[in-house]
């Protein structure tokens, strides 16, 4: 039986934290940042935990997480 692929696009945004969450990049902190009041950047700033049916999808994509 051949190894399964990944998801090139998935594996380089989404990782896992030691108790086995799938995590995610957070949107719009890319660039542009002096437009945006500090109170939103700070709202996008870390991590986002990725819950329930998403995070089924995910391990779809990415077999080896």
């Amino acid at each position: 039986m051949p190894k399964m692929k990944s998801h090139k696009a998935a594996q380089k945004r989404i990782g896992t934290t030691g108790s086995g969450k799938v995590v995610r990049v957070r949107a719009w902190r890319g660039h542009h940042l002096e437009i945006k009041s500090s109170r939103r950047t700070r709202r996008y700033a870390g991590k986002s935990i990725i819950g329930g049916t998403h995070a089924k999808q995910v391990r779809r994509l990415l077999p080896y997480l």
